[in-house]
């Protein structure tokens, strides 16, 4: 079965005007945060262990038909 994640995006607070929203599908939340490490490119690494958090907390949506897990959409500012 799969998952369809929605993830705020990991910036430290002090960064506050900054933000964003991950939709991804994956089978659990160690696949959700692999898409997404792949898919930034490393950029924000520092950051990596809030992105953790937030899959844990975020909405997620079981998925009634079987699609290819991957990063679906990205909203990032």
């Amino acid at each position: 079965m799969k998952y369809l994640y929605l993830v705020d995006h990991f910036l430290p607070t002090s960064l506050s005007e900054f933000g964003g929203i991950w939709n991804v599908i994956a089978e659990n939340d160690n696949e959700c945060f692999e898409l997404i490490v792949e898919e930034d490119n490393e950029l924000n690494s520092p950051h990596y262990s809030k992105l953790r958090e937030n899959i844990i907390r975020g909405q997620k949506f079981a998925l009634v038909e079987e699609y290819d897990s991957g990063v679906i959409e990205a909203f990032l500012t």
